[in-house]
């Protein structure tokens, strides 16, 4: 990938990149893999990458560390399934012990909740103080056929086990037309009744998935609907992600809205993506990548890694192009972690 910089950039300086805009969010994929197959993320049949492609552990700590000292102050570590990966608990212990109070102000996970019942406390215990689990149906049957392999009582239960653990939770619910959009009010009852805030999520055009114009459901349309029931109030409250939150009266909890078709939010982009490959990405919606991987291997110095991360910045696009009806790139979701 060539480092020229992005058409209208100027020049920049250490994380920030050609458009004004601080990067301060890495959102880090550790594995490509997932015990679930949801019907707007995968396909029912999947290719995953071989170990060696992969990067190890040890090589995600430390391009953590890479990043922390170039400003990044939220780490968010996604998958696939992040928890169907040995260790992944471990390394978030000592990236934690090493970075948070230290540069890094947050340590977070992104999950399906399958197998939080068992590792809730040592995520708690790594510095974890926050999880997004993704929920996108409470009825059992429902769930089942747009995760394909997912259980929802085993989620439920990881939901307890984080909340019983001190663990803020999250709830991430993409909205489906014909599918679960009926689901939404009671969705954010249920997290209202619990502490729960919740974030909607557009389908985003990512992979070659059939279906995805049928099934497309515009959030201005969900928050015109919702306000018939709900007293809905915008709120200054910001996670460092994408969702725009609104407080709920009624409940006191707040609801997230995040809608990179409808109304996208590139303007205020902080973030970039690290895959699991060691692949830099500079936009979910575009195919834009710096390789930090070979070096990485090669023996690259620190000082080496940084230099490349900043001078990506450059590459940084102004905005996605999404558009419901074509894949912005060809990889599917799972494998930059959303």
């Amino acid at each position: 990938m060539s480092l020229a910089p992005a058409p209208g950039a100027a020049k920049i300086s250490a994380m920030e990149d050609g458009f004004g805009r601080r990067i301060s969010y890495l959102r880090v994929s550790v594995t490509d893999r997932c015990d679930f197959r949801c019907t707007y993320c995968m396909a029912e049949e999947m290719t995953f990458l071989p170990r060696a492609e992969v990067l190890s552990l040890e090589e995600i700590e430390r391009l953590c560390g890479v990043f922390v000292g170039l400003g990044v102050r939220k780490l968010r570590f996604t998958g696939g399934e992040p928890l169907v990966r040995a260790g992944v608990p471990g390394v978030m212990a000592r990236v934690g012990a090493r970075h948070l109070g230290q540069g890094l102000e947050e340590l977070t996970l992104t999950t399906n909740g399958a197998r939080l019942a068992r590792f809730a406390p040592e995520l708690a215990a790594a510095g974890v103080r926050r999880v997004n689990v993704s929920l996108d149906s409470l009825k059992e049957a429902r769930f089942a056929a747009i995760t394909r392999t997912g259980h929802l009582p085993a989620v439920l239960a990881g939901i307890e086990a984080a909340a019983a653990a001190g663990l803020a939770v999250k709830i991430n619910m993409v909205a489906l037309k014909g599918v679960n959009e009926d689901e939404i009010s009671p969705m954010l009852a249920w997290c209202g009744a619990r502490g729960f805030d919740l974030s909607l999520i557009e389908t985003m055009p990512l992979g070659d998935m059939s279906g995805r114009v049928e099934t497309h459901l515009s959030l201005a349309t969900v928050r015109e609907r919702l306000c018939q029931h709900w007293t809905l109030r915008p709120s200054a409250h910001a996670t460092g992600g994408p969702s725009r939150y609104w407080d709920v009266a009624e409940t006191g909890a707040r609801i997230g809205f995040i809608t990179p078709l409808s109304e996208h939010f590139c303007a205020s982009c902080n973030r970039v993506r690290l895959d699991v490959k060691g692949r830099l990405y500079l936009c979910l919606g575009h195919e834009a990548a710096v390789d930090l991987r070979a070096p990485l291997r090669a023996g690259a110095s620190d000082e080496t890694l940084d230099s490349l991360v900043r001078a990506a910045m450059r590459i940084k696009p102004e905005r996605h192009e999404f558009e419901i009806g074509r894949p912005a790139v060809a990889r599917y979701m799972s494998a930059t972690g959303g």
